[in-house]
């Protein structure tokens, strides 16, 4: 009975880690298109100048669209709104990018926050796939954080105050360095089952971290 047990216990364990690897393995490669796309969709929305949808459209398009994503995440229809909901993110994204462009060193401070965001992701991300370190205490945390850090937001920007709305950027970089790092834990640790979903979590966490960082940097450039 004991050996039974312990084969028993080995092909669980077996299959729960091809699970994991299954996961993983679909998660960022949805992921990489999802970026390459929601890039496509930038370029598109800069070089024909379109205009920021404004704060209304974009928090109804961002949130119905997530809302339909997770609501449909285990059929085929959630991929096909993953790719809304990061198509029409990167087509708010193309206004911005386009002001900080049209700034004296523009180019240079996309790059940086490029750059950045990418050193950070692949950092957190390799430092938690090699150390295996689990990070799901982190939960309760960033979604105080994150709703404290996003009413603030909204209070900056009604309230125009650009001292707090640089705070609030402040706090976006380090919540979101902190999801990457709690998102991507849940994925090898099992916590995680859904591609769908684990995409979308890691997709808004390099999206506000690379607009955090750019208006960071696009601060201290018109300041030098």
């Amino acid at each position: 009975m004991n050996t039974q047990a312990q084969v028993t216990t080995l092909d669980r364990a077996q299959a729960g880690a091809l699970s994991t690897n299954k996961v993983i393995r679909n998660t960022y490669m949805l992921l990489s298109m999802t970026l390459a796309f929601s890039a496509l969709a930038a370029g598109v929305s800069a070089a024909l100048k379109l205009p920021h949808p404004g704060l209304i459209v974009t928090l109804i398009g961002y949130f119905g669209l997530l809302f339909l994503t997770t609501r449909f995440r285990n059929s085929g229809l959630g991929i096909a709104f993953v790719f809304g909901l990061t198509g029409f993110m990167g087509y708010t994204l193309g206004p911005i990018v386009s002001h900080y462009l049209a700034m004296p060193n523009g180019s240079q401070v996309v790059m940086t926050a490029m750059g950045g965001t990418a050193a950070i992701f692949l950092g957190l991300s390799a430092y938690v796939m090699t150390t295996r370190k689990n990070f799901s205490f982190m939960g309760g945390f960033l979604t105080v954080g994150i709703l404290v850090a996003f009413l603030a937001g909204l209070g900056a920007m009604f309230f125009e105050m650009p001292g707090l709305s640089l705070a609030v950027s402040a706090m976006f970089v380090l919540l979101m360095s902190g999801l990457i790092l709690y998102e991507t834990s849940n994925i090898i640790h099992g916590g995680e089952t859904n591609y769908v979903m684990a995409t979308v979590t890691l997709f808004v966490s390099i999206f506000n971290l690379f607009t955090s960082l750019l208006q960071l940097l696009g601060f201290a450039s018109n300041n030098d």
